[in-house]
C-alpha cells in the first residue's frame, strides 16, 4: 500500500503540475482539498483523468469521488480495491 501511496503521490504532482513540490512533502491521510493540499474542482477532474488512465479505474459518481479523493490514503485503499 506504501508502494501505492507513493506512486498516486508523484502522479498528483506530474498532473497538476506541482513543480518544485516533492511526494515526501505530501502527507497520506492529509486533505487533498481545502486546508491539505488546495487542491479544487479543475484539479479534481485531472486527477480523476489520471488514475482513470494509469491504473484503469473509474470514479463513477460525485459522491463517491469525494470520499475517494479525500486523501492520498483513501485513493490508495479505492484503487486497490478496484483492482483486486
Amino acid at each position: 500500500m506504501q508502494q501505492l501511496e507513493q506512486e498516486i503521490k508523484e502522479l498528483i504532482i506530474e498532473r497538476l503540475n506541482l513543480e518544485g513540490m516533492s511526494a515526501d512533502e505530501i502527507e497520506s491521510d492529509a486533505p487533498l482539498f481545502g486546508e491539505g493540499l488546495g487542491l479544487d474542482s479543475i484539479d479534481s477532474l485531472e486527477l480523476v483523468l489520471g488514475i482513470e488512465k494509469k491504473y484503469g479505474v473509474k470514479i463513477q459518481d460525485e459522491e463517491l469521488g469525494r470520499q475517494v479523493l479525500s486523501s492520498v490514503a483513501s485513493l490508495a485503499e479505492f484503487i486497490a480495491k478496484k483492482r483486486g
